[in-house]
């Protein structure tokens, strides 16, 4: 059976982070998508110490199509720099991992 993969996204705003994931899933790219916010980052940027808000997108995808989502969240996002990190699932119910593979087969 083919892998799937959790890839983590940080967004400016609901809106962003929906907009993106609906994208992801028109194009078969996602299975399932997570958007939670009231999420405080702090992080350095440009030499600083930043804090911002920000929402998480949470997308569930075969392993081999996260390269394909890179450049589809980089035109989309406000973020010159955004945070998009991707981790194998080792293991899960047999029934949704079949059920995110098939859901995302063209």
């Amino acid at each position: 059976m083919k892998s799937l993969s959790l890839v983590y996204v940080t967004a400016s705003s609901k809106e962003e982070a929906t907009k993106i994931g609906r994208a992801l899933l028109d194009k078969k790219l996602a299975a399932c998508i997570n958007v939670w916010g009231g999420m405080e980052s702090t992080y350095w940027w440009e030499g600083k110490l930043e804090t911002a808000q920000e929402w998480v997108l949470l997308i569930k995808t075969p392993s081999d199509k996260v390269d394909s989502l890179l450049p589809i969240i980089k035109a989309m996002h406000s973020y010159s720099t955004p945070c998009v990190l991707a981790w194998d699932v080792a293991k899960g119910n047999p029934a949704y991992l079949e059920w995110c593979l098939a859901s995302t087969a063209k």
